[in-house]
Parts: C-alpha cells; structure tokens; sequence
C-alpha cells in the first residue's frame, strides 16, 4: 500500500470501539433496561417469568400512552404538566355518577373534555405565548381543586365495566390494556415518521423562527399537538381506572413527571426527536420495571419515591448532557 493509499483511506475503527459508541448513542432506557433486568435476573429471577413481564408491561400501559403525548409537546419546545389534572376529572366524571349518562356517553364526554384542556393550554402557549410549564402547571391545580371540591358533595364509585374489562382482561396470555397501547403506539411512530404533521413537529423543533418564515402553521400545529397530549392523557386514565377498578381523587398525580422523566431518558429532548417513539417507550417500561423490582425488595411506596427522584434526577442530567452536545 502506497503513502497516498494510506491517507485517502480512513482507518478503520476497531470493533469494540465502534460498539462502545454505538451503545453511548443509545438512549439511557435502553442501557438501564438492560441492567435492570440483568439485576432481576441474578437477584429476583421470579420477575422475568413471562406472567410477570406481562403483568409489568399492563403497568406500563397507562404512562406508556401519556408518554406519547408528553414526547410530541417536548418536540416542540413545550411541555403539558396537565396529565394529573386531567386523569383526576376523567375519574370523576366517570365513575361518580354526577352526570346520569350511560358509559359510553361519559367516555365520550370524557374525550370532549381532553379536547377543551388541550385547546386551553395550546391557547395560552401559542396565542398568548405564555410558558407552558406555567399553564400546564396551572391546569392541574385548576382541575384538581374543582375535582377536589365536588368529592366532598358526591364521592366517586367503581368504574365502568368497559374501563374494567379493558384494564383487567386479558385475550389468551396477554392483556387488553397492552394491545390497546399498541394499538395506539404503532400507528403513531408510523404517522410521526411519514406524515406532514411529522415533518412539521421536527421542523419547529429544530428551529421554531424558521419553520414559521418558511410558512409552517406554527400555531395550528401547536394546537393539534397539545389536543392530542390531552387526549393521550384522557386514555391514559382510562386504563388507570380501568386497571385500579374504581375512581380516586389521587390518580394519576405521578404522570406528568414519570412521562417527562421517560421521555428524555428515552432519548426525546426540546426541540429533538432522536429517540422517536421507541426511545420513550422503553424508558417507560424501565421506570415500572424498576419499581417494581423495588417493591420485590420490601422498600415499597418510599422506595419507588427515592427512585422517582433520583430518575428525575437522571433525567435532568441526561438532557444537561445531550444540550452540550448540541
């Protein structure tokens, strides 16, 4: 090999160089999945039975779905805190019998409700060009005091039977609650990845002042994104209700920061997209993995809250670390 043949062709890397940067490429989830089942696997072996995983995975469900929508608000360069607020009025208006509908008609109504605290929020952000936290932020309090207030004239019941079935069945080995997040899931990364909308979420992601000048409908988009976050968080509760069995003023209350922590550490940080949906995902089946795997220790409520901390935590650094880069 001749001196010019030899500086035209790059060296190649050595394998296991090339395979320790692909694995710091990946997300966190995927990395702390990993080590979280290699741990079960050495020290409580009985939760990797596939009755587990599975039963893990129906867990999973419902913060996997609200995910979903916190991953399209950070893509733009927002955020929807609402989840809590949002999940406790679905409750209420579901299984406390206030409204003397039939249950179809309050899922719908439920739906209908999602829409309005979606534009609400998408109003104040885009229009107004408040801080989404801010609103976001106020929303919960708004919906969770109103909540509040009417338990004390009509406390809530047992949830519907079709909230029930869905959260509790299963068809075979696998649970309803599963397939109705794949079901939602899929589609979405499909039409994230190849439709208009898609390519317009990344482009205000990537720069919001140029996406307008090249004439994207910033504000509609804003809009269609967080309707859609409040709708993710309106089926989102209802696998919770479905799940627990019965309505509670206190359901739900952890969503917003558990998706916001799955989220980054699946990869999606303000304003990129890197991690798609799968990223998110598995960061989402991480945390309830992780706590469950806490509670098989004995450690419990106040374990699974130091771990919701120091993920929090993990979290921040993560998007700390990925801004550097950038």
């Amino acid at each position: 090999m001749t001196t010019t043949d030899a500086i035209s062709k790059p060296d190649a890397a050595p394998p296991a160089r090339r395979l320790w940067s692909g694995v710091k490429a990946l997300p966190i989830a995927y990395v702390g999945t990993i080590l979280l089942l290699v741990c079960a696997a050495l020290l409580r072996p009985n939760l990797l039975q596939p009755f587990l995983l599975l039963l893990i995975l129906r867990q999973t469900a419902p913060l996997a779905i609200a995910v979903i929508g916190q991953s399209l608000c950070i893509r733009i360069l927002s955020l929807d805190l609402s989840f809590g607020g949002v999940a406790m009025a679905v409750s209420y208006i579901v299984t406390s019998g206030m409204l003397p509908y039939p249950a179809p008609v309050l899922l719908l109504l439920s739906v209908l409700f999602g829409v309005a605290v979606g534009a609400t929020n998408a109003y104040f952000i885009a229009i107004r060009k408040a801080s989404s936290v801010m609103v976001t932020l106020a929303m919960v309090l708004i919906l969770g005091g109103v909540v509040t207030a009417l338990s004390q004239f009509r406390a809530q019941g047992d949830a519907p039977e079709i909230l029930r079935y869905i959260g509790q069945t299963r068809i075979g080995v696998v649970p309803v609650a599963v397939l109705v997040w794949f079901a939602v899931l899929i589609p979405m990364a499909l039409f994230m990845r190849y439709s208009v909308f898609g390519r317009y979420v990344d482009a205000i992601g990537s720069n919001p002042r140029a996406a307008g000048t090249t004439g994207i409908p910033h504000v509609k988009v804003v809009f269609v994104t967080h309707i859609m976050s409040s709708l993710f968080a309106v089926l989102s509760a209802f696998l919770l209700i479905g799940f627990v069995g019965f309505g509670s003023a206190t359901i739900g209350v952890d969503l917003a920061l558990n998706s916001l922590a799955a989220v980054i550490l699946g990869g999606v940080t303000f304003g990129s997209g890197r991690g798609g949906m799968l990223g998110p995902t598995v960061a989402a089946f991480m945390l309830m993995f992780c706590f469950n795997l806490l509670t098989s220790f004995g450690l419990g409520e106040p374990g699974k809250q130091m771990a919701q901390g120091a993920i929090i935590a993990l979290a921040a650094i993560a998007y700390a670390a990925g801004d550097r880069r950038r």
